[in-house]
């Protein structure tokens, strides 16, 4: 299996589907996800595909998401 390091350029991670959520815009700056072959997640910047990846085990990603779905994360954007 691939070693997959925090910080690895996103084109080096191979075999993965990167996705980014239906609400993004068109031509926007957005995020995108890849689920990783040992249940992490990579994380990169959609204007910069080549870019770095941020890698997180898959219970840290569900515990991100699960506080945003609480609304816990609200407050940054008022």
């Amino acid at each position: 299996m691939q070693q997959i390091d925090n910080g690895v350029p996103a084109h080096r991670i191979e075999g993965v589907s990167w996705r980014k959520s239906g609400r993004s815009a068109p031509g926007g700056n957005c995020v995108e996800l890849a689920a990783l072959p040992d249940g992490g997640v990579a994380v990169r910047n959609s204007r910069e595909p080549a870019g770095p990846a941020l890698i997180y085990p898959g219970e840290d990603l569900a515990a991100f998401l699960g506080g945003v779905k609480d609304g816990e994360f609200d407050s940054l954007l008022s």
